[in-house]
């Protein structure tokens, strides 16, 4: 399947996320904030690649990550460490994702031209290429836009994050086999995207 080894933020790093978010003025200033900019610092680009995932379009990704740090920063403070950091940061990013995709001034993103690119069987995506892989992250968003909220996620966490079974579903708070059902058939949605385009001989 197409995973772009480099599927971070475009510019190779966190640049475009502020180093130093913005509160306002009335939110709670956390007694821990060493361990926060240590969850920010750790973190922010699992974060990043989450929403971008999740389908959080490239021009808003910056804003809706900071909107997840807002929560973190005020919810810091009832971290259940029975879960790891990450599985409570996706819960949260999940969540501010879809209120995203809800907003009624939210609409889809589209490309300035249509992006071909040879995804024939045995293709080896040039990962020095930006644009390549930029073609190729395009390609992943249209495969995982066809994919359902619920295996969405647990295909995002358990075949492009590499999270362990059990951390997918505390993350996504379902019971493990039902999580071990959505990624078997996430992954038969995705490989049936995958062979349309390669009978296509790349995007339409």
């Amino acid at each position: 399947m197409i995973k772009p080894a480099s599927d971070v933020h475009p510019s190779i790093s966190v640049r475009a996320i502020p180093s130093r978010l913005v509160f306002a003025a009335n939110d709670p200033v956390p007694s821990e904030t060493i361990v926060f900019s240590e969850v920010y610092r750790e973190n922010v680009a699992f974060v990043w690649r989450s929403l971008r995932r999740l389908g959080v379009s490239e021009r808003d990704v910056d804003d809706v990550c900071q909107e997840v740090f807002v929560i973190v920063h005020r919810k810091l403070a009832t971290f259940d460490a029975t879960a790891t950091v990450r599985t409570w940061l996706f819960g949260i990013a999940r969540r501010v994702a879809a209120d995203h995709r809800k907003r009624a001034h939210v609409r889809r993103e589209t490309l300035a031209a249509p992006l071909e690119l040879d995804v024939s069987e045995g293709r080896t995506l040039d990962q020095s290429d930006p644009i390549e892989l930029r073609r190729a992250r395009a390609i992943l968003d249209e495969i995982l836009d066809e994919l359902d909220e619920a295996k969405r996620a647990v295909f995002v966490l358990f075949e492009l994050e590499e999270m362990a079974m059990t951390e997918v579903a505390k993350a996504v708070e379902c019971p493990l086999q039902t999580a071990y059902s959505r990624l078997a058939a996430a992954r038969k949605q995705v490989e049936s995207a995958v062979l349309r385009r390669q009978l296509r001989g790349g995007v339409p």
